[in-house]
């Protein structure tokens, strides 16, 4: 299956995922520009007025990018919908990314409604929805999604436990349609090993979490810099959904990494401020012993690129 018009013509495969508190206009912007998906979460966006806001400023500046750049690849922006009871913003924020005709959708949690694929769909927009085993897809696929983003060991925030090799592999034995894999993908190497596995593209986070671009204090931004794969602890305590996360800041807040209480998933709740408790508590993958610097989002796809081209060359040779 050939994929949507969309998810091609990008300087990489590369979709940049949603992150929560993180990912706010300026990042989402440099990634665009740079050819790439840029997203975000649209619980990003507080008071839920201000995504509207948003997406209205991002539109005008990548109308304005292209005018002045022509020639230049410009990606799509992805808004993330939380598909849970608690997020009683889901319909509002659905409908102002509806009104705008955002492109991409990257839905989580739980499967969509058809009243939702439909409202995508009535634009032409796609609907990506993430899961972390074979179960959960299916489920999606019967919803009626457009594509997959397999959330496999090693990835930063909610991740799965399931190898990318195994879970690639069983995904693909039912659905030829888009796939994007998640999990401590870090170089323009494992891009490439990506898409050798048979997904299409490449879900990177934590990467461009240590960027100038992103909206993340500069203690997590060195955090992850120093931190190596030992360094992150996978748990469910902070929003009962199991996540992984830097020691670090587990420990800062004063809490023994070897011994966290465990949660359950009625922990969840997005329409509330208990999150803000653990704000400090810093969400990680596996991959960060490859991150040592903290570049623009500009020099960090250009160096992927490189990476890429490189890896693809040595295969070549081999």
């Amino acid at each position: 299956m050939a994929l949507p018009a969309v998810l091609k013509n990008l300087t990489l495969p590369i979709v940049a995922s949603p992150m929560f508190i993180v990912s706010y206009p300026e990042l989402v912007l440099a990634q665009c520009k740079a050819g790439i998906v840029g997203s975000f979460p649209a619980l990003n966006a507080r008071p839920a007025e201000l995504l509207d806001e948003w997406l209205t400023q991002m539109d005008e500046a990548l109308a304005a990018h292209r005018a002045a750049h022509p020639g230049a690849t410009v990606g799509p922006v992805a808004v993330n919908q939380i598909v849970h009871q608690s997020n009683a913003r889901l319909e509002h924020d659905v409908r102002v990314c509806v009104d705008h005709k955002v492109p991409i959708f990257i839905t989580s949690l739980r499967a969509p409604a058809k009243e939702i694929i439909d409202a995508v769909h009535s634009y032409g927009g796609i609907v990506l929805h993430d899961v972390i085993n074979l179960r959960h897809a299916q489920k999606a696929l019967e919803a009626g999604v457009d594509g997959l983003i397999l959330v496999a060991a090693g990835a930063g925030g909610h991740a799965g436990t399931t190898s990318p090799f195994a879970l690639v592999g069983e995904v693909r034995r039912i659905f030829d349609g888009p796939i994007v894999l998640s999990g401590a993908i870090a170089n323009g190497g494992s891009i490439l090993a990506a898409q050798a596995m048979g997904a299409d593209l490449a879900y990177m986070g934590t990467r461009f979490i240590a960027t100038r671009e992103a909206h993340a204090v500069d203690d997590y931004k060195r955090a992850i810099v120093n931190a190596s794969a030992s360094d992150i602890v996978y748990t469910n305590l902070f929003t009962g959904v199991h996540g992984n996360y830097i020691r670090e800041s587990i420990v800062n807040a004063g809490l023994d990494p070897e011994a966290l209480p465990v949660s359950d998933k009625t922990a969840m709740n997005f329409a509330s401020d208990k999150a803000k408790a653990w704000k400090d508590i810093w969400g990680a993958g596996q991959g960060v012993g490859l991150m040592d610097d903290v570049p623009s989002v500009a020099e960090l796809v250009e160096r992927l690129k490189r990476e890429y081209n490189e890896a693809r060359e040595r295969l070549s040779l081999s």
